[in-house]
């Protein structure tokens, strides 16, 4: 015997149950919330804090980074510091754009930091941003 419908005849029910979809799709967004902020990737560094404006980027940076044991990376790529200027020119030469950010560890040592802005003004960089977090 078929349920009975609108009709009342003995026809199957047409109609789908979208309850346990529903049920799967809030599972799902639960989820990819929960996921969503462990998903940001990057080399741990304790900015510095400053009172400083953040600035609007139009297209991916070049990203310098001094690490506070006196590691270099750039973008996400360790870098030896003496070969720096030599990286940062062939990566200048194809953009449009030469601006550099440097995100140094507040515990870096100044000479290391130093030399890492030199080569960046030594490969061409025209502008050179430091990255701070906002002071509490």
């Amino acid at each position: 015997m078929g349920v009975t419908g609108r009709s009342g005849v003995n026809q199957p029910l047409s109609e789908i149950n979208v309850t346990p979809f529903v049920d799967v799709m809030l599972v799902l967004l639960i989820i990819f919330m929960v996921t969503a902020p462990m998903m940001q990737q990057g080399i741990d560094v304790e900015l510095p804090e400053t009172t400083t404006q953040n600035i609007r980027v139009q297209e991916e940076p070049l990203i310098l980074t001094v690490k506070k044991d006196g590691k270099v990376f750039l973008g996400r790529r360790e870098i030896p510091v003496d070969e720096l200027t030599e990286k940062m020119t062939a990566i200048l030469d194809g953009l449009d754009r030469k601006d550099i950010f440097l995100r140094a560890d507040r515990a870096a040592q100044y000479g290391i930091v130093a030399k890492a802005l030199a080569s960046a003004r030594m490969a061409g960089a025209t502008k050179l941003g430091m990255v701070t977090e906002p002071e509490s």
